[in-house]
């Protein structure tokens, strides 16, 4: 039997994806105490309904990366990356470690375990997404 492919989202699905993603990571920012000033849009990425890596300046005039969607949602300084290709490549590296040191400390703890695979599965699709070069090339475009 075929493997069954998702409908493709309409323009306005996407739109309110990323009206929806770009509102989470405002209110992530918030919730860590920073307060957003702008989005750098230009340098900002999204490929819905899987991930969207935002760029934003902060009223303390620091620029952060933040990314959501079916990831966790996670925030770095822009001096780790220098565009959102390289901050999906920190933020997988970055899971794969905090994993270890949770499988490392989690050996009786079945809920610890299971996010750290969960860690370990989002590090690697992230990862395989910041290698793919048509993806990349064509958000270029």
């Amino acid at each position: 039997m075929a493997e069954q492919q998702p409908e493709a989202m309409t323009d306005e699905q996407v739109s309110a994806w990323v009206r929806e993603h770009f509102q989470a990571a405002n209110k992530y920012l918030a919730e860590q105490g920073i307060i957003s000033d702008q989005i750098l849009s230009k340098d900002s990425r999204y490929l819905a309904p899987h991930v969207a890596v935002w760029k934003f300046n902060t009223q303390d005039k620091k620029t952060l990366w933040v990314i959501n969607g079916d990831v966790p949602t996670d925030v770095i300084g822009d001096k780790a990356a220098k565009d959102a290709r390289d901050a999906m490549r920190y933020f997988a590296l970055r899971w794969q470690m905090q994993a270890e040191g949770v499988l490392q400390q989690a050996q009786n703890d079945p809920e610890k375990q299971r996010y750290a695979h969960y860690l370990v599965n989002r590090a690697e699709n992230l990862y395989q997404l910041s290698t793919s070069n048509d993806l990349w090339q064509q958000q270029e475009a």
